[in-house]
């Protein structure tokens, strides 16, 4: 089978082992069962003992399929999430038993906490590998890992609302509950709002949140965040995001008077733009946000882009820009950056920042993973979040001081001098690191370029015998 099909397979069999194994966990020392809300409850017909029981029967598919429809009643918050294709003439019966049997020796008898921590680790490996398999349709669920790591590190979700209206499987969310966990907060500190397009990815989103035990509001069904908003009265405290890069079909005719193009309307044919001023108009009066862009959008400035970005600037709400490192993402080569919007960069317990902007230029960081494909190391995420704390001002930071080549705070007059462009590159000066890299590659493209040279002489030698040939069969 195809990634893009497999994966629901896969996935849909890890969940249900989870929650049957969960749900085993929590019950009581005779075997009774646990109290209501302490866990998913699994009726018999759907416990992981009784599938894998007749794991080699004909009728497994159907089995997994009842399972699944007997969890979604037993449980309304997974209504209509679960995927229930186990039966399909297409899926072979004797492989589906092997694959029950194999998911089935994944040891989850440990108390929930644990066993959670196991199973979203799994889940986090069949995701990333999903996305490497299917190239850019692996985009439309997963963020890699280390880009969502330097969002939620970057902005600090502690308490208050978390938005994200391109939540593809939630992987955002995630790392915030992760990042709270970590630094002492607890989960009810911070409320998960978000949506999400593709209906696969939704429920994908909301099995990935259950299965970690994350209270959030994804909205009753997939819809598309700029035809119908599920959250229209939300303004966020935070708002984290990967939308959709570049997307020419967003349909711009339908919205044209529509209250949220403060800045401008965006282009017909590029939603880039539009996301940003959606993110703005979610954003609560000292709201942060942190979303990626392709890099285009902070220079452009074909079809209006240039003015909505002059009047993102001049209205103060441009607070960091990082540039990344390319190959970071599996669905796409694009080079991308970071964008950090702030409401009020005079709130209280940071320092003012009122028409300033801090710059990050990170192209030079990361590591290599495989042959196609970078990553950010603990090391370069620290680097980038510790210069952007800094110059915000936050307590225990240290003092913030412009690194050439790195990271540089630029005034609004500046910007304005530069036409209000947002590439850290012209603002913080030349990176030895980035030279560095740059000459390397010189150096591994010369002898490459000497070869295309020497064929290309020998194409226009051939050209010119072919066309000589051709004038004395014409004569």
């Amino acid at each position: 089978m195809d990634a893009a099909e497999y994966k629901h397979v896969v996935l849909g069999l890890i969940f249900l082992k989870y929650i049957s194994d969960a749900f085993e966990a929590a019950r009581g020392p005779g075997g009774e069962d646990p109290p209501p809300g302490a866990t998913f409850f699994v009726p018999v017909a759907a416990r992981w003992a009784t599938l894998a029981g007749h794991a080699t029967s004909a009728t497994i598919g159907a089995m997994i399929d009842a399972a699944m429809g007997a969890i979604e009643r037993a449980n309304p918050s997974l209504r209509g999430v679960l995927p229930r294709h186990y039966e399909r003439l297409d899926l072979d019966r004797e492989r589906l038993g092997e694959l029950v049997l194999l998911v089935g020796t994944i040891g989850l008898g440990a108390p929930e906490d644990r066993a959670r921590d196991v199973l979203g680790r799994v889940y986090e490996y069949f995701l990333t590998s999903f996305a490497a398999a299917e190239g850019k349709n692996g985009g439309q669920f997963y963020t890699p890992r280390s880009v969502v790591e330097l969002l939620v590190a970057m902005l600090a979700p502690f308490r208050g609302t978390v938005y994200d209206p391109a939540c593809g499987s939630g992987g955002l969310f995630v790392q915030s509950e992760r990042f709270l966990e970590e630094h002492g907060g607890r989960p009810g500190d911070i409320r998960i709002f978000g949506q999400e397009s593709n209906p696969t990815t939704w429920r994908l989103a909301r099995m990935n949140l259950a299965i970690r035990g994350i209270a959030c509001d994804l909205g009753p069904e997939h819809a598309d965040s700029f035809h119908r908003d599920l959250h229209p009265e939300l303004r966020a405290d935070y708002v984290l995001a990967n939308p959709p890069f570049n997307s020419r079909e967003w349909g711009r005719e339908r919205l044209v008077n529509d209250p949220r193009w403060r800045y401008g309307l965006p282009p017909e044919h590029n939603a880039n733009y539009a996301w940003v001023q959606h993110f703005v108009h979610h954003l609560a009066p000292r709201g942060l946000a942190g979303f990626v862009l392709a890099n285009g959008a902070m220079s452009s400035t074909t079809a209006g882009e240039g003015e909505i970005r002059r009047a993102l600037c001049e209205d103060d709400l441009v607070d960091c820009m990082v540039a990344l490192p390319g190959k970071l993402f599996y669905s796409t080569q694009i080079p991308v950056s970071l964008w950090f919007l702030a409401r009020d960069k005079a709130d209280p317990g940071r320092r003012d920042r009122r028409r300033e902007t801090l710059f990050i230029d990170a192209r030079a960081l990361g590591v290599m993973i495989d042959r196609v494909h970078r990553e950010l190391q603990p090391a370069d995420i620290e680097r980038i979040v510790d210069a952007y704390h800094a110059w915000r001002g936050e307590p225990g930071a240290g003092e913030y001081a412009d690194q050439p080549g790195f990271c540089r705070a630029v005034t609004l007059d500046e910007l304005r001098a530069n036409d209000h462009t947002l590439v850290p590159g012209h603002y913080v000066g030349a990176s030895p690191e980035l030279d560095d890299l740059e000459r390397g590659f010189a150096e591994r493209f010369a002898p490459l370029a000497r070869a295309i040279e020497g064929h290309l002489d020998h194409a226009r030698e051939l050209e010119a015998k072919i066309r000589l040939l051709l004038r004395r069969l014409s004569e």
